[in-house]
């Protein structure tokens, strides 16, 4: 059974900008949570965590400047 949810127009609008031709919102927002689900965010977080933390010692902080 639908649903509606309220979101801002501006948020709306950005949403269009994601769709094709004939999607509806309902379609864009599964396609891209399929998107981001195959992605797997966490393992992606992760690496760059272990990334910044073996490459800390390159920069130099912003107060050594």
């Amino acid at each position: 059974m639908p649903t509606t949810i309220q979101i801002k127009v501006a948020t709306r609008e950005r949403l269009k900008r994601f769709g094709h031709k004939g999607e509806s919102y309902d379609d864009i927002i599964d396609r891209l949570m399929d998107y981001f689900e195959e992605l797997d965010m966490e393992r992606l977080i992760e690496e760059r965590w272990k990334r910044l933390q073996r490459e800390k010692g390159d920069y130099i902080p912003l107060d050594k400047v």
